[in-house]
């Protein structure tokens, strides 16, 4: 597994969850429910304070498993992480997970 962070697009439902994704000039759909969670962030090292009443989007990072698949060309499974930012509107990817061995 590699982490790290890069811009991704991802476009969501109305409901919020991710529907497709754009990462290197490629297209991918969704093959499994995403999975969502959430991370704290160290917000204590960003901000000096969080306004009392104010803390989604600002202490948690809203955080999606996506397994994809590319709309064109290989066709083999990719597992990564990405995070959304609440206050910019920004997706990040942070981690790719290797592929599994597929058995026969």
């Amino acid at each position: 597994m590699g982490m790290f962070t890069e811009s991704i697009e991802v476009a969501r439902a109305a409901n919020g969850m991710p529907l497709r994704v754009n990462w290197q000039g490629q297209d991918y759909r969704l093959v499994a429910e995403p999975q969502c969670w959430f991370e704290r962030r160290k917000w204590w090292e960003e901000n000096l304070r969080i306004p009392q009443g104010i803390g989604a989007g600002i202490a948690d990072y809203e955080m999606w498993r996506l397994q994809l698949v590319a709309v064109s060309g290989s066709r083999q499974e990719r597992t990564v992480d990405v995070s959304f930012d609440v206050q910019t509107g920004r997706w990040r990817l942070v981690r790719v997970h290797q592929a599994l061995a597929q058995s026969a």
